[in-house]
Parts: C-alpha cells; sequence; structure tokens
C-alpha cells in the first residue's frame, strides 16, 4: 500500500533510500525519531503514512513560510491538508476548522506557539488526531541557534493526546539527539533512524579568502541564471553584497534578522517564485525554505561549526540535480568564531564542544584527502573518495611541515602566549620591528629561524596550525595565541604534521557549470519551464508546486506522447496528471492529446490501463453481438476500471446475465493474456 499511494499520490515509482522504513514504522505507531540528510526526503515520511491511518495527522513546523508550501504541494497533489498560523485569512482559518468538524482534513500544520493556548488540545481531540509529527525537531534544544521555547509543549501533547509521535531532524550530534528524545518522548526510547548523510550531488569546495568580495562576484556570476544563496557572517555584508550582485546585472536580494518581518516574508515569497534569484543572508535565512532547485551555496565567512556548514549547503540540490557550494575562510573567521565562544554565556564544557565543532569544520577547511570522507568521518561514516570535490578535482600538494610548526610552537611558548599571529611571524622571520624590539623578542632562540620561509607561507602554516587546534587564541590575553594540548605530543617530537602547500589562489574565474540537459533537449526544457512559470504565476504559487525541475528535465529527456507516458514520469501523480498533464504534453507534442475518461485516467501508466483499453475495444466489437444484429449492450467505464483492476476469475460478481453472455470469453482471454504477460 505505501508503494502505491507514493506513485497514485506523488508519482514516484521507488522510495528514497532510507524512506520505506521509517514509513512503515511510522504507519505502524510506533515513536520514531529520524535523522535524516537535509533534502532527503523527509517531509514524505510523515505525509504518506498520514493517508494510510484513520483520523489526522498532526504536524508542528517552525515557520509560516514552509508550512504555506507544504499546504500547497499537498493540495497539488490531491491530499486535504490545511494550516493554523497567524497567517492565515479568517477564510482560510474557517475552511481549516470546517475541515476539520466534516472528518475531511488529514494532515493539519501548526506553530509550536499554538500549543500555548489552552483550547488547542481539546480542539484537537475533537478533531479525531491519531498522530503527531513533529519537523525541525532540533528546535527543541536549549543550545541550538533555532531554539524555540515552545517546541518544549510538543512532549506535553503527546501525552496529552496519547497519540504516537514522529520527529524528524536534519541535525546529526548525539548531543542534540539526547535532548529531543528526552524532552519530546519523555526519556523513553523511541525508533530511532540514523540515515546517511551523504549528498552526493552536492559538490564541496573551500578557498581561504583572496579578495572575498570578488571571489563571491566570481563564483555567482559563473552561475547567472541559477537559484543561489550567499551566506554572511554580518547583516552589513549581506547588504553590501547585494548591491554589488545587482550592478553586476545578477537578480539578488539581502535578507537577515534585522529586517522588518514584512520585508523577511517578501523576500522569502520573492526567492520561492523566481527563478535565478541570488540571496545574501545571515543565518536567519534557509529553515523554512523548501525551494528544491536551489543549484549553488556559497559562504562569504567560515560558518561557527560543521553541524552548521553541514545544513546550510544542503539547501543546495534538494531535488537530487547537481549542485555546487564554495566557503570562503581565513584568520580572522577563525578568530571571530573563536571569540564569540569564549565571549558567549555558556558553561565552560559546552564551549568546549563548540571549540570541537569549530575545529572539525577548520579540519575540514583545511584537509588534504577527500572533503567528503572528512565530512562523513565527522558523522560516524566512512566513505571512499568521492570524485565530486575540489580535493578529488585537484588533490593538494602536501609536505612535511613538522619542523616550521616546531618553531611556531616555540616561538609562542617563548613570547609568553600573549601575542597574535602577526608578532609570532615577525619573531620568526627575524623582522625587528618596535614592538619585536621593546620586548627583548630579538634576543630570544626563535628570533630569525625561520626567516627562510617568506611571510605568506608563514601564515598559511599558522592558519592551518589554528586549523588544527594546535594553538588557540585565547580571549583573556586578547587573541594572543596559545598553544593545546594537542601541541604537545609534536613538540615532544613524538608526531609529525603534515600541511597542504599555500592555498591562497584565485578562484576559478569561468568554473564549468554542468548542463541540466543535453543541448538538443535545451530548447524543450526553457519551453516547458516557460509553461509551469505561466501556471504558477497564475496560480500564484511556487513554479515547483507545478513540478521540480527534474520532472521537467525527465519529460524533456524522454519526450512523452501520450497521458500513459506522462504518468509515469517521476513526479507526475494522479492530480497533476489531471490538472497539468494535457498541457505539458502540448509543449511537447505540439498538440493537445485526446481527452481521457477520468476512470481511465486514474490507471494511466499502469499495467490496468492497457487491461482497460483492450476490455473497452472487445466491448465496442461486441456491443451488437458477433455479428453486429443484436440489441445493443454497453459497460460503464467504471465497470470497466473495476475489472481490469481485479482481473477476476469469476467475471459474473461485475457482469449480469446478458453482459456476461455477451463479453465474458472476450474478458476472460484478454484478462488471461495480461496477466500471462505479466508472469
Amino acid at each position: 500500500m505505501p508503494a502505491d499511494l507514493l506513485r497514485e499520490v506523488w508519482g514516484f515509482d521507488g522510495f528514497r533510500p532510507g524512506q520505506q522504513e521509517i514509513v512503515e514504522a511510522v504507519a505502524a505507531g510506533r515513536d520514531v525519531l529520524a535523522i535524516m540528510p537535509t533534502g532527503g526526503g523527509k517531509s514524505l515520511c510523515y505525509q504518506l503514512p498520514a493517508l494510510m491511518r484513520e483520523g489526522v495527522t498532526v504536524v508542528i513546523s517552525p515557520l509560516i513560510a514552509l508550512m504555506r508550501d507544504q499546504v500547497r504541494s499537498l493540495r497539488e497533489a490531491g491530499v486535504a491538508a490545511g494550516a493554523l498560523t497567524s497567517g492565515n485569512t479568517e477564510a482560510e482559518t474557517d475552511a481549516v476548522f470546517a475541515g476539520l468538524r466534516e472528518g475531511a482534513l488529514k494532515i493539519l500544520y501548526m506553530a509550536p506557539e499554538r500549543l500555548a493556548s489552552g483550547a488547542t488540545v481539546p480542539m484537537l481531540r475533537r478533531a479525531g488526531v491519531t498522530a503527531i509529527a513533529v519537523d525541525e525537531a532540533h528546535c527543541v534544544s536549549q543550545w541550538g541557534h533555532d531554539f524555540r521555547p515552545d517546541y518544549l509543549r510538543v512532549g506535553e501533547l503527546r501525552q496529552a493526546l496519547g497519540v504516537p509521535l514522529a520527529a524528524f531532524t536534519a541535525t546529526a550530534d548525539a548531543e542534540t539527539r539526547d535532548e529531543i528524545v528526552a524532552r519530546l518522548f519523555g526519556g523513553a526510547a523511541p525508533q530511532v533512524f540514523l540515515r546517511g548523510f551523504d549528498r552526493p550531488n552536492i559538490h564541496l569546495a573551500f578557498q581561504p579568502k583572496d579578495g572575498p568580495r570578488r571571489q563571491i562576484m566570481d563564483f555567482a556570476a559563473a552561475r547567472r541564471g541559477q537559484s543561489g544563496i550567499v551566506y554572511c557572517a554580518t547583516r552589513a555584508k549581506t547588504e553590501t553584497l547585494e548591491a554589488a550582485l545587482n550592478a553586476a546585472g545578477i537578480p539578488a536580494l539581502a535578507y537577515h534578522g534585522g529586517m522588518e518581518a514584512e520585508a523577511r516574508r517578501a523576500a522569502e515569497t520573492r526567492f520561492q517564485r523566481e527563478d535565478g534569484l541570488v540571496v545574501a543572508a545571515t543565518v536567519a535565512f534557509g529553515m523554512g525554505i523548501d525551494k528544491p532547485d536551489i543549484r549553488w551555496v556559497a559562504h562569504a565567512d567560515l560558518p561557527k561549526s560543521i553541524e552548521a556548514y553541514y545544513q546550510e549547503i544542503g539547501r543546495a540540490g534538494r531535488d537530487g540535480a547537481p549542485a555546487e557550494t564554495l566557503t570562503l575562510y581565513g584568520p580572522e573567521d577563525i578568530r571571530l568564531r573563536r571569540s564569540q565562544i569564549d565571549e558567549g554565556l555558556a558553561p565552560a564544557d559546552r564551549k568546549e564542544a563548540d571549540h570541537a565543532r569549530l575545529n572539525a569544520l577548520l579540519g575540514l577547511a583545511e584537509a588534504s584527502r577527500c572533503r567528503r570522507q572528512v565530512l562523513l568521518g565527522y558523522f560516524g561514516e566512512d566513505a571512499a573518495p568521492c570524485g565530486n570535490c575540489d580535493i578529488c578535482d585537484s588533490p593538494p600538494e602536501v609536505w612535511d611541515a613538522t619542523q616550521p610548526v616546531r618553531m611556531a610552537l616555540s616561538a609562542v611558548l617563548r613570547t609568553g602566549e600573549s601575542f597574535g599571529q602577526g608578532h609570532i611571524i615577525d619573531v620568526l622571520t627575524g623582522t625587528a620591528t618596535d614592538k619585536v624590539t621593546a620586548r627583548g623578542h630579538d634576543h630570544l632562540p626563535t628570533f630569525g629561524v625561520g626567516r627562510e620561509i617568506a611571510k605568506p607561507q608563514w601564515q598559511a602554516i599558522l592558519r592551518q596550525m589554528l586549523g588544527r587546534d594546535l594553538i588557540r587564541p585565547d580571549p583573556e590575553r586578547h587573541g594572543g595565541l596559545r598553544i593545546t594540548a594537542a601541541a604537545h605530543p609534536v613538540l615532544r617530537g613524538e608526531e609529525t604534521v603534515t600541511l597542504r602547500r599555500d592555498l591562497v589562489t584565485r578562484a576559478r574565474q569561468n568554473p564549468e557549470v554542468r548542463a541540466q540537459v543535453s543541448e538538443e533537449d535545451a530548447p524543450l526544457l526553457s519551453a516547458l519551464k516557460a509553461k509551469r512559470r505561466a501556471l504558477a504565476e497564475a496560480q500564484r504559487v511556487p513554479a515547483y508546486v507545478i513540478f521540480p525541475d527534474r520532472t521537467l528535465i525527465e519529460m524533456a529527456e524522454r519526450r512523452p506522447a501520450t497521458l500513459d507516458e506522462m504518468a509515469r514520469v517521476g513526479g507526475v501523480g494522479a492530480k497533476k496528471l489531471e490538472s497539468y498533464g494535457a498541457a505539458f504534453l502540448e509543449v511537447i507534442a505540439g498538440e493537445a492529446p485526446e481527452p481521457m475518461h477520468p476512470a481511465r485516467r486514474a490507471l494511466a501508466g499502469r499495467g490496468a490501463g492497457a487491461l482497460y483499453d483492450r476490455l473497452e475495444a472487445a466491448a465496442r466489437d461486441l456491443a451488437r453481438g458477433v455479428d453486429g444484429t443484436e440489441k445493443p449492450l454497453s459497460l460503464s467505464a467504471g465497470v470497466l476500471r473495476r475489472i481490469a483492476i481485479d482481473r477476476p476469475a469469476d467475471l459474473g460478481r461485475y457482469l449480469d446475465a446478458a453482459r456476461m453472455d455477451r463479453f465474458g470469453a472476450a474478458f476472460a482471454a484478454e484478462i488471461a493474456a495480461e496477466s500471462a504477460a505479466g508472469d
């Protein structure tokens, strides 16, 4: 049954890896915690079970924009869904309550803030809620930047209704998982699904900052016409980058938490609906964005942790098509992120954990082997070299840097662990600045020991030492570098250090951008996108609600000529075939297809459809008997449809005596032939 619903409603012939087990567990009424990669199809894992069970599934979701998009997409697929949000009009809210009273609604989206109302639980009881789903469940974690206090009430709702709960998140760390179990499931262990975190369609790349504005502009310009996000560390940078992109003829808008709520909503709506738009944003942008065709994500500044990096790049390529990323980083980024941790109000053990997360990201940035191996290794997964990251594209040159690293560690120690990178490099290179001589550091044994290494190379060495967490800025000493426990084995000669050669290289000016389809199919894909855009604008919905890019790409490549062939295209479910099949076939074939009876259209793309056609032909041929002289007899489309689906051995259950006598033998022969072909 799950597979039938998947084909009929969503238009897919198979589940993505890991989905089916979760769907079956949720449908069976078990408590579930599913940690799935961003873009891994977690919404389906609670939407499909909602159609398999009696009653209503209530979905707790954090953002209005996300809920509205989900409801629109479900309704387009023929699913009775609604949302109760503060953004509803009075008429929309009335329609949702009417649907609940009449028992017509299957999925109800709700913001966690509504749980604060005492009227909510009685309302959900009356509505017949039989399951709860929690999207973005990491919002329950008080240490996360997405924390929503009202998520803490979800556990109480579960107890009050006495129904199973399924929680979904893309946040992977064990600390957050434990907090979800404690707060949503009352500590009782749910069935946990930890799905693979690989997103093989996303190309990973890092570069040290070297004219970062130009690096970002080059990257965006090479992808002109593709939707993308540039994450920035400050609100001011989002606005200056927006201006630069627009000035270069790349449509862009800014988004940050300091904007008025109405301006943020307008930006979200425009990004969802407009192709080829770039958003320069802080991390305030993203959690509620479910746009599947974001083709690239760039970081103008280093993210705060490896989990944040994973979530943010995961907003690209949710449709499974190729997507690209670029992350820029430099010493100032590292200092900023370190100081944000050290100056925060978290307890010491939390700060230590946050430093470890940042260290993991820096290790990824400075990696000398496949980035995907390093990234997945952090999440506890083994992987072969991916062939889809900048290191696999062009393996870096590495060198034994143990001796220079020891020199730098010695200089840090001998200067009292109180000075920054510039001063340490001056000591190592024998540069007698006023600051060096005033403190007598020109008389240290380490003064000038590294003069054979140029200052830019020392900067790269120290940056990689920061990334390896061999040295760390100390906020109590105004950012002076101090050595860490990890450096002691190196100083004692027990460990060697292999570093990359200086990575300060310019971004590729014109990196190759993968075409979505072959040159031959490109004009048809453009025409299909134009039809989609016209339909979306007429209905005031995002284009991907009509069809995602990957469905249009499959249409352009396969060029279906009939409704049956169109129904076999991934993403074309029964309701979308009814709504849009003829319009898109007209674009492909140049003319509208022959009208199809609704009973037959419901079988489009299935073996039962071909059997229906043969039964209909037999009924037409025998309407006046074998010799064409008998009283005319006909059959309804509904009866033909049931026979085509059931393939009964006893046709007498479907046909009266006269029709059994007229059509029985011919129908039995067609059914036997179909069954033999199926075997």
